[in-house]
């Protein structure tokens, strides 16, 4: 009998060895990471060169109104809404917008759509405001989805909220973009 309870204990003591040995290996092997956050705000980190520079962009105007959504929310989240006195930067923005039905329900003989799909995409140039060199360029894409009624107007209002949404959601992905973009270029 003792046999028995003796290899339990040995299977039990194997088991805990083989975890307290793949710890101390991810641990070793984590404690090199260079991981940090890239908009922090500790004493001496690049984090607070990077919220500096990004409040000296300035955002050049666009022509739709989806643009000019993502326009306004792009400087509020940059700038808290004013633009910069003496910009070091400059940002074209360009946005496009696609509209796509996402389902389709079957009612007697037509086809209609019964969701819908507003994708915003938007391509961005950083560049010198002094020199206008362009330090940076990039794409960012963004759909969000809306339901379709029966109601012309409850559809219309639906996809300029799906829209809204989106262009909200866009201006957060280029100013993540963009300060990347500042950080793997070092700039101070």
């Amino acid at each position: 009998m003792w046999l028995p309870e003796r290899r339990a204990r040995f299977v039990k003591l194997t088991i805990r060895a083989v975890a307290v040995a793949a710890t101390a290996l991810t641990l070793m092997a984590t404690s090199g990471c260079t991981v940090r956050p890239l908009l922090g705000t500790q004493e001496g980190s690049q984090g607070q060169q990077t919220v500096a520079n990004l409040s000296s962009v300035s955002v050049n105007p666009v022509n739709t109104r989806y643009a000019q959504e993502v326009r306004n929310q792009l400087i509020f989240l940059l700038n808290g809404g004013a633009e910069p006195a003496a910009p070091r930067y400059k940002l074209d923005l360009t946005v496009t917008r696609a509209i796509t039905s996402a389902a389709q329900v079957q009612i007697a003989r037509d086809n209609e759509p019964t969701a819908g799909t507003a994708i915003l995409t938007g391509s961005y140039r950083l560049s010198d405001a002094a020199t206008g060199q362009t330090l940076a360029q990039g794409n960012r894409q963004v759909m969000s989805a809306f339901d379709r009624s029966l109601q012309e107007f409850a559809v219309l209002r639906a996809e300029r909220d799906a829209e809204n949404r989106a262009a909200r959601e866009l201006a957060e992905l280029l100013r993540l973009a963009v300060a990347q973009d500042m950080v793997r270029l070092n700039l101070r």
